[in-house]
Order: structure tokens, then sequence, then C-alpha cells
């Protein structure tokens, strides 16, 4: 079982790795990654980045409608339960 704050921190570690100007400081869970300047290629690396170190198997469809990073973190951290 992996628990929130584990899977925050995964979230937040790639953001930094992919987003190299942003700090992890600076990551709030209402921001989606757009707002935090990720393109669409860069959310896609995000998103296959957390999947493979969680060992997540979700399709990269089933991350399309999450509104925010609270919700992504929430929706990684049931799918790893």
């Amino acid at each position: 079982m992996t628990d929130r704050s584990h899977v925050r921190q995964v979230v937040h570690e790639v953001i930094t790795e992919i987003l190299p100007s942003v700090r992890a400081e600076d990551i709030d869970g209402r921001q989606h990654l757009k707002d935090l300047g990720a393109d669409s290629v860069d959310r896609v690396e995000i998103i296959l980045g957390v999947r493979e170190r969680l060992g997540v198997t979700e399709p990269l469809a089933s991350f399309s409608d999450l509104p925010d990073l609270d919700h992504l973190v929430a929706f990684l951290t049931e799918v790893t339960a």
C-alpha cells in the first residue's frame, strides 16, 4: 500500500525533474500541471514518470480529466492501494 504523502512526494519529484524551473515548495495541490508551465509533452512525461515510479499500470487516458494535483495524488493513492 502506498500512502498519500509518498505519492505526493513522488509527484513533486517527477514534476521538478521534468520542469526544473519549478521548485517543489512552489507546487500547490490546487494547481494543474498546465499552471506550472507544463506543455502537453511535459504532462505526458510527468504522468509516465509517476506511473513508472509507483508501478501504476492505469492507461494514460485515466489521467486526462483530473482537474488538479490533489486529484492526481488521490487517484494515484487509490490505484496503488
